[in-house]
This record gives structure tokens, sequence and C-alpha cells, in this order.
């Protein structure tokens, strides 16, 4: 292990152009449950499953269900930043790190002080009305109850994306370029079993695919670099 960190540290010091691509195992350690570990979301019991509540037609047609489902399980707010945001945070603040690429929607990474972060799947500090499109923040919508509504009488929505809806092709293509000219490309806390947005490190064409989870993923053999183990314990090591 002491090697792999090693090479880690050796491979940050060299490279100017990296890349983070992070998953739910980036927020667990602060506390923030993950969906589908044996006590992550889906593996608990709910009047309905987690995936359909988390779906556009769910959201549309059981929207106050959505909304309780929501504000109990979705609220990022309470939680703070672990070592791994602010470790990213001071390596871009250095100029190595030139982007985070996330699957989260938590908005950890912006609390730790990172400036250039690509969320995939949208964020729960962003709200907006679904007919005048007026902004709202997080706190309007959790310290609220029932179906929060706007100003002009439309139904709000949180800018996350839910089932049965595309990503934000701005935000693909940002995250693209940013992989395809990355110098190191470090991926963690990600099964990589989400797709499309997993199939977005087949666009890195360098030679530093480090690849750091808890569990083996079937883009093991293509990593240059593959660390098992906690984040946490990874990125404290990290100089």
């Amino acid at each position: 292990m002491q090697e792999k960190i090693k090479i880690l540290n050796d491979w940050i010091n060299e490279s100017n152009n990296i890349v983070f691509f992070g998953g739910a195992g980036v927020s667990t350690e602060s506390g923030i449950p993950d969906f589908r570990s044996k006590d992550g979301l889906y593996n608990q019991k709910y009047k309905y499953p987690p995936e359909l509540i988390l779906s556009h037609t769910f959201f549309m047609n059981k929207t106050e269900e959505f909304y309780e489902f929501y504000r109990n399980k979705m609220n990022s707010l309470k939680y703070e930043p672990n070592i791994t945001h602010k470790k990213l945070a001071e390596l871009e603040k250095i100029g190595k790190l030139k982007a985070v690429v996330t699957q989260n929607i938590d908005g950890l990474h912006q609390k730790a002080g990172s400036k250039t972060v690509y969320e995939l799947h949208g964020s729960v500090l962003r709200n907006y009305c679904m007919k005048c499109k007026k902004s709202y923040g997080a706190e309007f919508i959790f310290d609220g109850t029932g179906i929060p509504v706007c100003d002009c009488g439309g139904i709000i929505k949180p800018d996350v994306v839910l089932y049965e809806e595309g990503l934000d092709d701005e935000t693909v293509e940002n995250a693209i370029n940013a992989i395809a000219n990355a110098d190191m490309l470090i991926v963690a806390g990600t099964s990589l079993t989400v797709y499309p947005a997993s199939g977005l490190i087949n666009y890195y064409r360098g030679n530093k695919l480090v690849l750091i989870n808890r569990d083996e993923t079937s883009f093991d053999k293509r990593a240059n670099l593959v660390i098992n183990d906690l984040l946490g314990k990874i990125f404290e090591k990290i100089i």
C-alpha cells in the first residue's frame, strides 16, 4: 500500500492537468448514505421503491409523496466536506486539479472550496419553477412542507436528474473535454455501474488512470493504478 501511495503522490507532482471523477463513496465519509451498498437507500424498505420515487413520472404524478421522501433522504445541508473534498479543493487552488466531475448532488465539493465542478446529476442546491423558471435555494425546499410553489403558482422542481431524464448536454460536454485533455484521471468512490455517467472515463487518453474504491470495479484491469481502500485513508496521505 505504501508503494501505491508513493506512486499516487509522484504522479500528482508530475501532473498539471488532473481531473477527478467521483461517485457516492466520496460523500459517504461525510455521513451521506449511498444508494447501492447493503445499507444504501435502495436496500431500505419504503412504501415505493426509491428508484420509482426518484423518477420523473413519480415526481409529476405523486409530487407531494416525492417531496416527503426527498426532504427526508436527500437533504445534504446538514453535512460537511470530508478530507477528500478538502484535498481536492487544495489541489485545484495550487493549479494541479483542473476539474471535478461528480455524480453526487450534495454540493460538498463547492462547500469545500472547489470552483470547477461538473455535476452530472445536478444539485439539491438549485431549484427552479417549472412555469416561470425562477430560481430557489435549497433552504426554501428543505425548510418547507408539502409541495413547494413559486410566487407565480408554478411547482418548484429540484435541479437534479431524475430517472427517465437525460443529463444536461453542456455539463456532459464540459466533463468530456476535461477528461479528454487530462494528463491524470483519478476515479474514486464509484462502482462505475451508472451509465451514461461512468462511460465518460472512456474519453481519457493518458497513462495515469487511478481507480480508488473500497471494492473492485469492472474497470480495474484498465487502470494504471488501483487502490482498494477508503478514500479518506488515501487522501489524507496526499502531499
